[in-house]
């Protein structure tokens, strides 16, 4: 029933040219740099790839983009973070058709459902694929909460495999492996309860910090797969007031800043996102270049 994912999985940006059309050379060096660091997978178009900016075109050259530059090395999870469930299902098919490996489902945008139309839109998409598919649970950006009523309805669901638990309760994850035994592979969403949802028996994490910093990613995720605890938390520590920012509404803006800094990729962002300015600016940027000075695997090689 499982997916064999694990590890690291960023949730990696779509770059864009100065008039804001998609730049496919630099999304797929982007992509490509992140795979030769070392990840164990990509999830494109999710919120960091600014999914809901995208025409629906888009989307799919996107994704056949990334299906070619990675070319095999990794599984290919692409987002479905569309308005309602008919507009998912037809995405859904065309992943399929361009060579996915497996789809993140999020709830439809804007509405909030109840359950039971939760479950119906989960159930109708995950019927019109063969895909795999982790479902995606953030309650505090899309007001809706994945529970164990919910996932409890679609254990029968064959092609539902895994969850992304972006709730920022740690005690999520224990609970749902009570629940569930392995029945979903579970995967941390949220950066700044990473460890702590590794430490629970998380089988990966979704990250957004790892597009600057990939190499720490992984080894975070490679110590705690070890047990060596102590390692994982230096540099879970090092990492966390950058990880804090995947939390917050500006995380976009905030990921591909860091991007930029590390000389990865580009901060530019799509309306209504606008760059970040000011005091903000000159926060992160700060943020990024301490890290960037204090970093473990420079520490580690300078000695």
């Amino acid at each position: 029933m499982t997916t064999g994912w694990k590890g690291v999985f960023p949730a990696v940006t779509t770059q864009f040219n100065e008039d804001l059309s998609v730049d496919l050379p630099s999304t797929q060096r982007v992509q490509d740099a992140l795979v030769n660091d070392g990840v164990n997978g990509l999830i494109v178009m999710g919120t960091c790839g600014e999914n809901n900016s995208l025409d629906p075109e888009e989307k799919r050259t996107i994704l056949k983009a990334a299906v070619e530059v990675v070319n095999g090395r990794v599984p290919v999870v692409t987002g479905v973070s569309e308005f309602d469930t008919r507009r998912a299902v037809a995405y859904c098919r065309d992943a399929e058709k361009l060579g996915a490996d497996g789809l993140m489902l999020l709830p439809a945008m804007v509405y909030v459902p109840k359950p039971e139309e939760l479950i119906a839109h989960f159930r109708t998409v995950a019927e019109a694929t063969s895909l795999p598919i982790m479902l995606y649970n953030n309650p505090p950006a899309y007001r809706v909460n994945i529970g164990a009523d919910v996932l409890k309805v679609l254990a029968d669901v064959p092609n539902i495999k895994a969850v992304k638990e972006s709730a920022p309760d740690p005690r999520r994850f224990t609970d749902l492996i009570n629940e569930f035994g392995d029945r979903f592979d579970i995967f941390a969403g949220l950066d700044d309860v990473a460890l702590e949802g590794l430490m629970l028996g998380a089988k990966g994490w979704v990250s957004g910090l790892t597009s600057a910093f990939p190499e720490e990613s992984v080894q975070l995720v490679a110590a705690a797969e070890r047990g060596d605890w102590e390692e994982a938390r230096k540099i879970y520590r090092w990492f966390m007031p950058l990880l804090h920012l995947d939390a917050e509404h500006d995380l976009v803006q905030s990921i591909k800043l860091a991007e930029q800094i590390m000389g990865r990729g580009s901060e530019r962002v799509r309306l209504p996102r606008l760059p970040l300015s000011g005091a903000r600016r000159a926060e992160v940027t700060a943020m990024v270049e301490k890290a960037a000075a204090t970093r473990p695997s420079k520490i580690r090689q300078a000695a």
